[in-house]
């Protein structure tokens, strides 16, 4: 079957822009605005950092100026994410990115202005202006990092810096979406089937070995020709973010990228630690699955099909809505009302075409409800994408209802909590409405796949990344035998000894887009470990939880991640957390086990 084009998508399967913006001249008309804003918004410097109604005037005008340059980045974003490939929508999308770096630019005096503000001379301007209270989190979040600010002329040349940092993402982004061609590939009756990003994993889902085999193959095949370049593209942005580190005074990336979150290196390197404390459950799993694959021997090719039989159910999106609505029940009529909202009035663009952007993502822009890119296949992973990226979507809405503008946008660190609870809400839902023990067992091998795939994997792939950003902090250059060996040798560590190490896996990290946005994916590993304490304590109906829970999504920034954790009963400063879900992914293999 082939990939549609856009212009085939049926107007109830994509997402209303239009409600960002009723026409691109609209759009424009606010970048024109952006523009005379940052006239407006120089006019400041040398004035807030003595006088208490500048540093107000100047606080509201920079949020009103970021809320419509929210709405104005988005639009151009989502419509070069709907067709890549589309030299229009890139225009867009570049002119958002100038005028971000642009305005991030012309406002690079302000961080460095309020940190010459004494703590005594800040109450006093409280006291003097009221509204200023108003900004008290984000004047806190900036002093915090007081250490690794620099001064006006450093701060603007960073800022100015900030869009050629941005190259080796943009390369990469267009290689891997608009670009990249694959081999078709035979399926089980040696008809030819299109290869794409897209569809490899649900080839790789399939039955028949031969199919998953020749996917993997050909996918590989790809990225192995090009592999040099990606290094280098890889190492590019790995040096972008050192530069970016040392700049402020940092002496790793992965201390800069935590601490913009405000979240403690040692929350990294614990959930390591744990995990590798937890191997011995993961090799017991792939013993498991090469058991009831009868195979002889388990390649990477083999990790992704279910290893029970019977149940390669289709949905379509009608029914993926219904089952997620009816999963999500225990967490309230208003969440419902809101999740409908969403689903009857075109938050999400729902289906593949030519050209879109790969995977799944939820953004959202203050004063605009979420939206949620999709390329659903019909699958039960695409039924679970399909909660997930609502989490992200409710969370958001959630945030952007309860919280300023500057408090609204949660950190990374949270991002993934809202999202894992509704799969472990949704699988909760699923395993409740069958008695069939067979089923039972696909559902609960789709649950563990999930916890490979994110605590597990996620780990691994967060291991790799430090490995990789220590060679760059010590000097050293990424080359693509050191990456894929190191990323060979990961996978032997985190897959055990019953795993056949195919060559081809040694390129995997070369398709993975979110190492280009550094010390990302850990945070999948500790949502989800938060989520499965938060969803336990809701579907055991505990007092409070669910109340306790709004309060997390409806908290965006206004507190430090590990603090708003700390409301749902979560402390991600120890091992517990995920310990504790490792424990859970043992119970549920070890009932698997019994079932089987």
């Amino acid at each position: 079957m082939e990939v549609m084009r856009r212009s085939d998508q049926k107007k109830e399967d994509t997402w209303a822009l239009e409600d960002l913006y009723v026409s691109e001249a609209a759009w424009e008309a606010d970048g024109m605005r952006i523009e005379f804003a940052m006239g407006e918004l120089e006019a400041f410097d040398g004035q807030i950092t003595y006088d208490a109604r500048k540093l107000l005037e100047c606080l509201q005008l920079l949020e009103e100026t970021q809320t419509i340059l929210d709405s104005y980045y988005s639009y151009a974003m989502q419509y070069y994410h709907q067709d890549t490939t589309e030299p229009h929508y890139q225009a867009l999308n570049g002119e958002a990115q100038i005028k971000a770096n642009n305005l991030s630019a012309s406002v690079s005096f302000i961080v460095p202005q309020i940190l010459e503000i004494s703590d005594a001379d800040l109450l006093k301007y409280y006291e003097e202006e009221p509204e200023l209270k108003k900004y008290t989190n984000y004047l806190n979040d900036i002093r915090r990092q007081k250490d690794h600010i620099l001064d006006e002329k450093g701060e603007m040349m960073l800022a100015s810096a900030n869009e050629m940092a941005q190259a080796a993402k943009n390369i990469y982004t267009m290689y891997n979406n608009a670009d990249v061609r694959f081999d078709d590939i035979k399926d089980e009756n040696g008809d030819s089937l299109p290869l794409t990003t897209e569809r490899y994993i649900s080839y790789m889902e399939s039955p028949h070995r031969e199919v998953r085999k020749a996917a993997f193959e050909s996918l590989y095949k790809t990225y192995k020709e090009h592999i040099n370049t990606l290094a280098a593209t890889f190492d590019a942005n790995a040096r972008s973010a050192f530069f970016y580190a040392k700049q402020r005074y940092y002496k790793h990336s992965m201390d800069a990228k935590l601490d913009d979150t405000n979240v403690p290196v040692s929350v990294y390197h614990n959930l390591i630690d744990a995990v590798h404390e937890n191997l011995d459950t993961m090799y017991s799993y792939v013993n498991l699955r090469k058991r009831l694959l009868n195979v002889d021997e388990l390649h990477m090719y083999d990790v992704y099909v279910p290893i029970v039989e019977g149940f390669q159910k289709k949905y379509s999106f009608e029914e993926a809505k219904e089952i997620v609505k009816k999963a999500l029940a225990p967490l309230g009529d208003e969440y419902r009302i809101i999740l409908e909202e969403g689903f009857e009035h075109r938050w999400i663009d729902v289906y593949e075409n030519v050209g879109k952007r790969s995977g799944a993502y939820s953004t959202g822009s203050y004063g605009v409800h979420p939206y949620v890119l999709l390329n659903f296949q019909g699958s039960i992973n695409h039924v679970f994408t399909l909660a997930h990226e609502m989490g992200h979507a409710l969370h958001t809405y959630y945030s952007n209802s309860h919280q300023s503008f500057f408090d609204a946008n949660y950190k990374i660190f949270v991002a993934e909590v809202a999202s894992t609870v509704n799969e472990a809400l949704l699988i909760h839902y699923l395993m409740g409405q069958t008695d069939d023990k067979k089923e039972q067992a696909f559902l609960i091998n789709y649950f563990l796949d999930q916890f490979k795939g994110t605590i597990y994997r996620q780990t691994m792939f967060a291991e790799f990344e430090l490995i990789a950003h220590d060679m760059v902090s010590a000097g050293k250059k990424l080359t693509a035998d050191y990456l894929c060996s190191t990323y060979l040798d990961l996978n032997k560590k985190y897959f055990g000894p019953e795993m056949v190490m195919d060559e081809q896996i040694s390129y995997e990290w070369a398709r993975i887009p979110h190492f280009y946005t550094p010390f990302y994916v850990y945070q999948y590993a500790t949502g989800f470990s938060a989520a499965i304490a938060i969803s336990k304590r809701i579907l055991s109906n505990e007092p409070g939880a669910v109340e306790d829970y709004k309060e997390f999504l409806s908290g965006g920034c206004s507190k430090s991640p590990i603090d708003l954790l700390r409301i749902c009963g979560v402390d991600m400063e120890s091992k517990e957390p995920v310990n504790q879900a490792l424990a859970v992914f043992k119970e549920y293999l070890e009932k698997l086990e019994e079932i089987m």
